[in-house]
């Protein structure tokens, strides 16, 4: 949803275009794929044994503590899948019939990211699937529901929030990597090994940032995020040393999936109030 708000906030800064109408019918099909994506990857972790009370001590797996069934999570799934697909069907109405094909590759991959005979998670492309779909690929379907049009720089304005969802992705692997390792997964953390994952996950973080800088030295982002931005970097810095010293593992999942969402936060917020104020006071 940050992702979302990002884009369509990137979307009136770049251009003043806006509605509310198709504003709202664009986040609901957004937060209906991603529900139904968790549910996909909640059953399919279960079935396959991925999620079990030995490896997984978060509290949220409700198939595995709290005895939901994983039916119930597959219907709901569909059913929320079936309801972004009515919505993507309007969208692309007001918008282009193209919008139909690249919405429903988005919904294929949250499928097939544990779904299916080759499910992505279980691979070292996970990071650059949920990164290039959950940040460039929603960022610009956002910009272009409202503009009808697509161009460079929304997809250069993506880069940043792309690097941190990978990054998202990446802590969840580290501190999933024994457990992945044992129910057969072969995940970027899993072939670079605990001490190499670290400079993967410090690669994402300066990335991102001096990406977001560099936007603003090119004029597609707008000088009004880089004080914002500042601060977002400093903060981000000091979650992700705390992350560190915590260390990643099962037991510390909890508190580093919470640190890493909210210097991502951090990062979209800077993004969105900076081109937000940009676009007030032009």
């Amino acid at each position: 949803m940050t992702t979302f708000l990002c884009g369509s906030v990137y979307a009136l800064y770049d251009t003043g275009l806006w509605s509310w109408t198709t504003f709202i019918m664009m986040g609901l099909a957004v937060l209906f794929v991603d529900m139904g994506t968790t549910g996909f990857n909640s059953y399919y972790d279960y079935i396959s044994g991925t999620d079990n009370q030995t490896y997984n001590l978060e509290r949220d797996k409700v198939l595995v503590h709290e005895n939901v069934s994983p039916n119930t999570a597959l219907a709901i799934s569909l059913t929320l899948f079936a309801l972004a697909g009515i919505l993507g069907l309007v969208l692309a109405s007001r918008t282009s019939w193209w919008l139909i094909v690249a919405g429903g590759a988005c919904m294929v991959v949250g499928y097939t990211y544990t779904g299916g005979p080759f499910p992505i998670s279980r691979t070292p492309f996970g990071e650059v699937f949920a990164g290039g779909f959950l940040g460039t690929v929603l960022f610009t379907l956002s910009y272009f529901v409202l503009t009808k049009t697509v161009n460079i720089g929304a997809v250069a304005a993506s880069i940043p929030l792309t690097l941190l969802i990978a990054k998202i992705l990446s802590v969840n692997n580290t501190c999933d990597r024994i457990a992945d390792e044992i129910a057969g997964r072969k995940t970027m953390v899993i072939l670079l090994g605990a001490d190499k994952a670290k400079f993967l996950l410090m690669g994402e973080l300066a990335a991102s940032y001096a990406w977001a800088f560099l936007l603003i030295f090119l004029n597609i982002l707008p000088w009004h995020t880089g004080p914002l931005l500042v601060i977002a970097a400093v903060f981000s810095v000091k979650r992700f040393q705390a992350m560190l010293r915590r260390g990643f593992s099962l037991e510390t999942k909890g508190p580093s999936m919470n640190d890493v969402s909210q210097l991502f936060l951090a990062s979209g917020a800077s993004l969105c109030i900076g081109c937000l104020v940009a676009f007030i006071i032009r």
